[in-house]
């Protein structure tokens, strides 16, 4: 081989070298759009209204069972969330709104839920 075939060799090499860094990639392909998700089944239902400790644990006892139904909530969990619910229910009833409200801010930490 030539000098000149080699120098003309290493030039074209090194041409090329240099297009693949400036080539313009294309775009990342845009991932198919997720169908929507529907609304979570607690914000489309009815919520025990009223006040004071009752009805407070009857709110998340319904979003509990929501989310079981709907499997955002796994069963096993959800019947551990409503036993601790229903240990708050009972100090609700027995006149014990401290202990109950208490009962039901750690069952509600415990889980994971605002």
């Amino acid at each position: 081989m030539s000098t000149q075939a080699f120098r003309l060799t290493l030039v074209l090499l090194a041409a090329a070298s240099l297009a693949a860094c400036q080539s313009k990639a294309s775009p990342p392909p845009v991932a198919a759009a997720a169908a929507p998700r529907a609304a979570p089944m607690a914000a489309t239902m009815a919520l025990p209204g009223g006040s004071g400790c009752g009805p407070t644990i009857a709110r998340t006892q319904a979003v509990v069972g929501a989310d079981v139904a709907s499997g955002d909530l796994n069963k096993p969990v959800g019947e551990r969330f409503s036993a601790d619910l229903d240990r708050a229910a009972a100090a609700c009833a027995a006149g014990r709104e401290g202990e109950a409200l208490h009962l039901l801010a750690a069952a509600k930490s415990r889980y994971g839920y605002p």
